[in-house]
């Protein structure tokens, strides 16, 4: 009996929620950061996560794939762990290939930094960012060294965001400082127009215009 042949899809599954696709421009890999951004504590259960244990050798085998020619990542993300983003965001902003970032829904908190990560960055119109000082839930002391702590924190984040989008740090540090946006805390809600006007994000678009972006760097990258 002749063995039944399974037939190749051009779009396969990966096993951390991507999607791998198979083009005649080269293959593009889909990367999710969705929910909460997980650090060093696990969530509750029930709570969509993105874990920076499973995202972070996930790009280094992009990186190392020969076939992947180009990344697209994908954010609807509420925030969470500030060093838990920032490592996954300077892995991407490391990536030697062509990368795009997309924000859907929403690009909170530590999400702004990785939405500045990729090389070129849109967002939907009806997307929103959060921009908010560093917080910390739990036990905090009191004393000088612990807003120390927060300041240099906040100046990494603000210093990221910069140095990978056309945004001011006065701008930026503005923007997380404002006292009558949010009802229970400061800082901003800004949506996609606002989001380019500020320097955030490169081009409002949706999912096409970031694969054409994405495909034209492949193929410069070809030369």
């Amino acid at each position: 009996m002749e063995e039944e042949r399974k037939e190749e899809h051009p779009s396969d599954k990966e096993p951390d929620g991507g999607v791998r696709i198979s083009g005649r421009t080269g293959t593009i890999h889909c990367l999710s950061i969705i929910g909460q951004i997980e650090g060093h504590y696990m969530l509750p259960d029930g709570q969509k996560a993105t874990k920076y244990e499973h995202i972070i050798p996930l790009l280094v085998s992009l990186e190392e794939d020969p076939e992947v020619e180009g990344v697209l990542v994908v954010l609807n993300t509420m925030g969470g762990d500030v060093e838990a983003g920032l490592a996954i965001g300077e892995m991407i902003a490391s990536l030697r290939k062509p990368t795009v970032s997309l924000v859907l829904g929403g690009g909170h908190s530590i999400g702004v930094p990785l939405a500045t990560a990729a090389r070129r960055s849109f967002i939907v119109p009806s997307a929103t960012m959060t921009i908010h000082p560093v917080r910390i839930n739990g036990l905090v002391v009191g004393v000088p060294q612990t807003f120390h702590y927060f300041n240099e924190m906040q100046k990494r984040i603000i210093r990221f965001i910069c140095q990978h989008s056309g945004a001011d740090p006065d701008q930026i540090r503005d923007l997380m400082m404002r006292p009558d946006e949010l009802a229970t805390d400061i800082g901003s809600i800004i949506d996609g127009d606002e989001a380019v006007k500020y320097g955030i994000i490169d081009q409002v678009g949706g999912l096409s215009d970031a694969l054409d972006a994405l495909r034209a760097m492949i193929r410069e990258e070809r030369g």
